[in-house]
């Protein structure tokens, strides 16, 4: 299984439940238009489709996205750029307003998955995708530019990525080309690199770009090694996931006298092997993330960087940029400086042997685990104490085999021997970006910082009136100092609790997503002021940024070109969107596989979510999600009671709300859909 650590700076923060508006943020506010009717006003957006036609966008300023009707389309589809004209005179709190498209500026640029269908010389890609309730005809003449297709008979049932490059006004479909050819559906390799041609990412590199990467000389000369601070002889390590082959960082330590200590956080120098505008660090921004499925890692850098020259291997001489830290038993930073080191790290930790030092108190390096892990505890607990907030949710983690076959199915928790690193981590981003912003010779210098904006105060009202209905109270959240206290505290109130998951998973949608920028807001969730990504540059283009700006400032220069480096802050945070998102696929789809041979097979679960069109279930011990649908029962009348947020069955009178332990039956497992649906076995 393909995991890396990640850091929880709160930057992917959706839910991802079926029926639910898949919206993303529009760029202009609304203007109003000199050539339509003064009643209404001009909007730009991307809209969001649903699978019956019905389109979604999100306006800047009104809190309910803008229905547009099937008949008001003028052709557009999902992800598209849009021009629409909604009301001018709107109440912003009103639960429905409806508009239509005027225009579309921009087809998306994401490509649809689908299979093709051929009847005669026709030729059809059957869409995958819910929010695309059209397929796609591809002109045959096309499919001779591919010759990988075999021809025309052969193509049938190959699934394609395509692109919608036309729509013609009396055509019943869109028309398209074929982009990428993927395989036989079904194959492991055919529906993971389905997943990542539907985001737009990369699963290979080209030629050229891995001949410059073979092309970079690992040999570490006499004279590098002088420009550096030597810590080859000072006790050094890596903790890492057991699978895990790009190690970014590592921690040494030592006793300067009685009390202090000198913690160095040391992470891959990339940048020296990695210099601007080549072949790999193009291909590297434009990638701007390595991506985690759960069976493959597809890095940011070729092989050669990242698993061997830059990767921090035990026993081997290895370059870094380096965060040296003089700080006391209490936590105390007493100096911080900055530079480039050398280091060999002497042993190559994963979690699970760390978390056992820790428990039993011996094993490998254990006084210096020890101490790192006294200083990480106060690091921690000072953080929360300094109005951090605390989500720890249990990541779900597949476990598969060599030919990604899911075998099992487990929740992971994070324990202090992840507080570790991430404490070090996190310490090593906030220095740097308070080196810069604070030391720098320029006056507010251009820096690529890591921001996360306060709470949306609707989502918190929303929240608020949630939490209510099973007891629970959220404190004061009209001063933004208070609300980490009171999210903690509810968090705390709910703990173990029937309902601690959906209130968990609303909490989260209140927060906003963490990004890049030039402009310092601060990072709310960590409760930060200065705070930037300095320690994973093998797997990230913006510390790749960080490395070159903060050596440009160490060595004097003066502020950078800032509209540069903003629209660059941009791209990588939808780059990281787009590689969260494939991520999630990945687990969903390797889950559905997992229930396939499960159909008929009753388990026991638990409510987990409700909605007007269904009950979500997690069942035992897996605790996987899947639906049950409202209208599929029949042994009674199901209905959703939004405002008591139960359903009621009317003529037994039956109730289900959250946490409440039921009986179902697995129903179906669509590997196309990706979807998991129970059914209830109703008990009288």
């Amino acid at each position: 299984m393909a995991t890396k650590r990640k850091k929880n700076d709160f930057s992917g923060s959706k839910s991802s439940k079926r029926g639910k508006k898949n919206t993303r943020k529009m760029q202009d506010p609304i203007k109003a238009s000199d050539r339509r009717s003064k009643s209404k006003v001009e909007a730009e957006g991307i809209i969001n489709l649903t699978r019956d036609g019905f389109g979604f966008v999100t306006v800047e300023g009104i809190p309910n996205d803008i229905f547009i009707h099937i008949s008001k389309m003028r052709g557009a589809l999902h992800e598209d750029r849009v021009k629409i004209l909604i009301p001018k005179n709107i109440d912003p709190r009103a639960r429905r307003i409806e508009g239509e498209v005027k225009h579309i500026i921009e087809r998306s640029r994401k490509p649809h998955i689908g299979v093709l269908h051929i009847v005669g010389k026709q030729v059809w890609a059957i869409v995958e995708s819910r929010n695309m309730p059209y397929d796609i005809r591809i002109p045959v003449d096309s499919l001779d530019d591919l010759p990988e297709m075999g021809g025309i008979k052969a193509a049938k049932g190959i699934k394609v990525a395509v692109l919608v490059t036309d729509w013609p006004r009396r055509s019943p479909e869109p028309l398209g080309k074929i982009v990428d050819v993927l395989g036989v559906p079904g194959e492991n390799d055919t529906e993971m690199h389905s997943i990542l041609a539907q985001y737009n990412l990369p699963y290979r590199f080209e030629p050229e770009v891995e001949s410059a990467a073979n092309a970079i000389s690992d040999v570490i000369t006499a004279d590098e090694i002088a420009k550096r601070w030597d810590y080859r002889p000072v006790t050094t390590f890596t903790i890492d996931p057991s699978d895990a082959k790009d190690f970014d960082d590592a921690l040494s330590i030592r006793e300067l006298e009685k009390g202090i200590w000198e913690v160095g956080i040391h992470i891959a120098d990339v940048t020296h092997y990695v210099t601007p505008d080549t072949p790999v660090d193009k291909e590297a921004f434009n990638r701007a993330t390595s991506v985690y499925l759960v069976d493959r890692t597809i890095p940011m850098l070729p092989e050669k960087l990242s698993n061997n020259l830059c990767s921090l291997r035990p026993k081997e001489d290895k370059l870094c940029y380096s965060v040296i830290f003089k700080i006391d038993d209490n936590a105390k930073v007493l100096d911080a400086k900055f530079g480039r080191t050398i280091i060999n790290s002497d042993h190559r930790f994963d979690y699970e042997q760390v978390q056992e030092i820790i428990k039993d108190m011996h094993g490998p390096l254990c006084k210096e685990i020890l101490k790192l892990h006294s200083i990480a505890t106060i690091l921690r607990r000072k953080r929360f104490e300094h109005g951090a907030i605390k989500f720890e949710r249990p990541e779900m983690k597949v476990i598969v085999d060599k030919e990604g076959k899911p075998l099992d199915v487990c929740r992971q928790e994070s324990v202090e021997s992840n507080w570790l690193i991430e404490e070090f981590m996190l310490l090593a981003n906030r220095y740097v970006a308070h080196q810069v912003a604070r030391k720098c010779k320029s006056v507010n210098p251009t820096f690529v910082y890591r921001v996360h904006d306060n709470p949306n105060p609707d989502k918190l009202l929303e929240l608020r009136r949630f939490a209510k209905n099973f007891g629970h109270t959220l404190g004061d959240t009209d001063n933004p100092k208070n609300i980490a206290r009171s999210l903690n505290n509810l968090m705390t109130g709910i703990k173990d609790k029937p309902e601690e998951n959906a209130i968990e998973m609303m909490a989260l949608r209140s927060m906003s997503r963490a990004v890049y920028s030039t402009d310092n807001i601060g990072h709310y969730g960590l409760a930060f002021q200065f705070y930037t990504h300095f320690t994973s540059p093998i797997r990230r283009y913006p510390d790749m940024m960080v490395h070159r700006l903060l050596t440009k400032y160490l060595n004097g220069a003066k502020s950078q070109d800032k509209a540069y480096y903003e629209e660059n802050c941009k791209y990588c945070s939808e780059r990281e969107q787009l590689a969260t998102d494939a991520e999630r696929a990945s687990i969903k789809l390797k889950l559905v596989e997992f229930m396939q041979d499960k159909i008929g097979q009753e388990f026991e679960g638990t409510v987990s979510g409700l909605t007007e069109w269904g009950m979500y279930v997690e069942i035992e011990p897996t605790k996987i999600e899947g639906m049950v649908s409202l209208r599929e029962f029949t042994k009674d009348y199901l209905v959703f009671d939004e405002e008591k947020y139960q359903i009621v069955a009317k003529a037994s009178g039956r109730k289900f709300t959250l946490g409440d332990k039921v009986k179902v039956r697995v129903l179906r497992a669509n590997m196309e859909q990706k979807l998991i649906d129970y059914e209830l076995i109703w008990e009288e």
